[in-house]
């Protein structure tokens, strides 16, 4: 180390041989992704296990984004972008020419940095994705909007004013109804890319309950540049640097014994 930098030999994590449990939901093998001739994401391995909170760390600009948008092929939406490698959800290839890209995006739900309402009340938006697959039933979708609401922690807040705009309501709120909204389609894995970075601590708390809540009925895995936001709601913990997967484990052991240097120099904030 030199003048306060850090430099260290960037060492992928081990790959390893396909998992056969049963209590793996994905399989991620030697996965790169590139942006025309720029390679964003480079051989990466994991197996992510099912109803559990994965969590993605690392720099800004280290892939961890992009990583997360593959799992449900919204990286397909970026021009010149191209996958190698495998990504199996329940044994089946995503990329495979049969997947049927609208059913993917179904059982794997995406929650964004910035909450995105939709401009329409608050029952209007839990009950927009079940109205495209069909459901017009209004008992139906009565039962289902207040079931996610309660999931997500925001029916005893809004239960009064359904007709309400969404775009009425709080930073936090407005997170929670995407989540609601999110989970009503009966997806079987949800993405969330920074939920929290909008909102301030009580809004981050009251999320993070909701993940640790969640993680009962579905699979999550979140992006965060908030370490302690990892080690409180995450089970495993992936460490991703200039496209690689530097170090990936149970959650307290990457943030107390961590294998690679890197990821410790990562964590106690010595770069990043």
């Amino acid at each position: 180390m030199s003048n306060g930098s850090v430099r260290v030999r960037i060492e992928a994590a081990p790959k390893e041989a396909p998992a056969k449990t049963d209590d793996v939901k994905i399989q991620v093998r030697d996965l790169c992704y590139f942006y025309g001739k720029h390679r964003a994401l480079d051989g990466i391995t994991m197996d992510i296990k099912t109803k559990r909170v994965t969590a993605l760390i690392g720099p800004s600009g280290c892939g961890k984004s992009t990583y997360l948008k593959v799992f449900n092929r919204m990286s397909d939406l970026v021009p010149g972008g191209r996958v190698d490698g495998k990504v199996l959800i329940d044994g089946r290839d995503i990329h495979d020419r049969e997947t049927d890209v609208v059913e993917l995006r179904r059982k794997v739900g995406m929650v964004f940095q910035r909450s995105t309402p939709f401009p329409k009340s608050i029952f209007d938006n839990v009950a927009y994705g079940l109205r495209i697959l069909g459901v017009r039933d209004m008992s139906t979708l009565k039962q289902v909007v207040e079931k996610c609401l309660r999931r997500a922690a925001l029916w005893d807040e809004v239960k009064d004013n359904l007709s309400k705009s969404a775009l009425q309501l709080s930073g936090g709120q407005q997170q929670r109804l995407c989540i609601a909204r999110a989970i009503a389609v009966g997806p079987d894995v949800i993405l969330m890319d920074e939920p929290c970075s909008a909102l301030d601590p009580t809004a981050t708390a009251r999320i993070e309950e909701l993940i640790l809540e969640l993680k009962s009925e579905y699979t999550i895995i979140i992006v965060t540049h908030n370490m302690q936001q990892a080690a409180r709601v995450s089970d495993e913990t992936g460490f991703l640097f200039m496209g690689k997967l530097i170090e990936f484990g149970p959650t307290e052991k990457i943030f107390t014994a961590p294998n690679n240097p890197m990821t410790e120099s990562y964590i106690t904030g010595r770069f990043g």
